[in-house]
């Protein structure tokens, strides 16, 4: 049964699909929107991002690429917020995302998102069966908040839903940090993404148990990640608002989403 398993897959992945199960790699033909590399250089509490993205987007793909470099102050980092999109057709499984809020003195708050994602090749599409069989690499995509936010509200149809944690912003420095090292590691020493190992939602918590060592459980909240609101709320790792239904009935924000994508200070709007 086993040499029959094999087999088949082999057959499913054909030569192309072999080569690449061998190494992952930095260097492929890759979407527009993934083609270019995150990384950051720090210097004391000063931390310059490089190739933030911020896609403008006139259909999920149909988009006008665009990065920068975006200078943060640490001291100027007051929390983190947590993000996560169900899956329509299966909401037990959902995309998660981060996001870090800057409070400079001289300025409106700013927000950096970060979303660990397959890196997808030129016309290529996810996969569950791909995702466990090493055939795409690993990505951490730091973005504005219109971009990762917005092309999933306006554009997908999808349903996003909005957390504030608990994290003091000592927490969420040290979060950040730990984050930043390793979009550098990745940038540098590619990694293969795995559907139920080394995920969106897995990178996440792995974050966060070394900064707090084994403040996430490891158990089907995280194999679903779906459920990973409800884990974080039992948990108190985002700020409750009564029962959880009604936590997470505050928490949507697609609709805000839609009516401020094209507003400057989106990310304050969807928090209102």
């Amino acid at each position: 049964m086993r040499i029959l398993l094999v087999s088949l897959a082999l057959g499913l992945l054909g030569c192309r699909g072999l080569s690449k199960m061998a190494v992952p790699s930095n260097t492929r033909n890759w979407e527009p929107d993934q083609a270019v590399l995150p990384y950051a250089e720090f210097s004391g509490n000063q931390v310059t991002v490089h190739n933030v993205r911020h896609c403008r987007y006139f259909s999920d793909d149909t988009y006008v690429v665009d990065h920068e470099n975006r200078n943060y102050d640490l001291a100027d980092l007051q929390g983190v917020d947590f993000f996560i999109v169900p899956f329509e057709k299966m909401p037990a499984i959902a995309h998660t995302m981060l996001s870090f809020e800057f409070a400079p003195p001289d300025g409106p708050p700013e927000h950096l998102a970060v979303s660990v994602e397959i890196r997808k090749e030129a016309g290529e599409q996810y996969s569950t069966w791909k995702g466990s069989a090493r055939q795409y690499e690993l990505m951490y995509v730091l973005a504005d908040e219109r971009d990762v936010v917005g092309v999933r509200a306006n554009h997908r149809g999808e349903n996003v839903y909005l957390y504030h944690t608990t994290a003091t912003p000592e927490k969420a420095r040290q979060l950040l940090v730990d984050v930043l090292g390793r979009t550098n590691e990745l940038a540098s020493r590619p990694e293969f993404y795995g559907t139920l190992t080394n995920n969106c939602t897995t990178n996440i918590a792995r974050h966060i148990n070394r900064i707090s060592p084994n403040r996430i459980r490891y158990d089907y909240h995280l194999l679903l990640p779906g459920y990973s609101d409800k884990l974080a709320y039992d948990e108190g790792l985002i700020e409750r608002h009564g029962t959880f239904d009604q936590t997470k009935a505050q928490a949507y924000v697609t609709p805000k989403a839609i009516l401020h994508a094209e507003r400057d200070d989106f990310s304050e709007l969807i928090r209102r």
